[in-house]
């Protein structure tokens, strides 16, 4: 089965914990965007804002998670992970961005797992890291939740 039947049907058959669950492990390491899920979720039903705020706290958490693994770990792992031309990307995005880079992948679909584990890796502060994400993952994930209700209610679903 591909992953991505797999998180379908963990949403599909465990609401907001699988929607957690999809949220949470693309922060971290995973390589499917959790954006298609959200809009999923409330297709099948689900509340529009809760889906929002359930990803936006798994997003966060897996963020945070990542910003670890790219403290703990470091550099040599990363490039392992992710490549060495996303680490000299991510480095000169940070060095131009900073915190707004935080922000600004967390609302775009830059990906989102680079820039925390770099956070990580760079000693970005982790107050400065969590704003940034929850600033930058919120607005996003509402508006997708929002678009699938309304996608759902225009088409009856």
């Amino acid at each position: 089965m591909d992953i991505y039947i797999f998180m379908e049907n963990l949403i599909r058959y465990h609401g907001y914990l699988g929607l957690f669950v999809v949220a949470f492990s693309e922060s971290v390491i995973q390589p499917v965007p959790p954006d298609i899920f959200i809009v999923g979720a409330s297709i099948f039903g689900l509340d529009p804002l809760i889906c929002a705020v359930i990803s936006t706290v798994g997003s966060t958490l897996g963020g945070i998670t990542g910003y670890i693994l790219g403290y703990k770990l470091g550099t040599p792992v990363f490039i392992r992970l992710f490549g060495e031309k996303y680490f000299r990307m991510g480095e000169r995005f940070f060095e131009k961005y900073g915190i707004w880079g935080v922000v600004i992948a967390g609302f775009t679909p830059l990906p989102y797992k680079v820039v925390a584990w770099l956070s990580g890796i760079f000693n970005m502060s982790i107050l400065k890291f969590t704003v940034g994400t929850l600033i930058g993952r919120f607005p996003r994930f509402l508006l997708i939740a929002y678009f699938g209700h309304g996608v759902s209610m225009y088409f009856g679903i």
